[in-house]
């Protein structure tokens, strides 16, 4: 499965910033050893169920430890039978749209 999943602090520092707990949670991320990237605005993890799920809520847990409050958002892509989906989804796009621009466009 893939989760892509954005947790930080309701309460950031005297500027609103919130920078040093999401890197806490982020290093749990990356200790986990599961596949993983992190964008601006989600981290994406793949794995097993239970697995991915122990290092969200571990990622959950570094945040609290900065703010008495925690936000987690959260999106799963639940698919039995496929590993690897992390790079491969975005190829399988990135391929289409090759594909597409050889041809004209022509409105639909």
């Amino acid at each position: 499965m893939l989760v892509a999943f954005s947790v930080s602090p309701m309460a950031g520092d005297e500027t609103g910033g919130v920078g040093e707990a999401v890197a806490a949670a982020i290093r749990v991320v990356r200790e986990s050893g599961l596949p993983h990237e992190t964008t601006s605005m989600f981290t994406t993890i793949e794995g097993e169920w239970d697995e991915v799920m122990a290092v969200v809520k571990r990622a959950c847990e570094a945040v609290a430890r900065s703010s008495p409050r925690t936000s987690l958002v959260l999106k799963a892509d639940i698919r039995p039978g496929f590993t690897n989906q992390l790079h491969a989804k975005v190829q399988r796009v990135d391929s289409l749209l090759t594909d597409q621009s050889e041809q004209p466009w022509q409105p639909t």
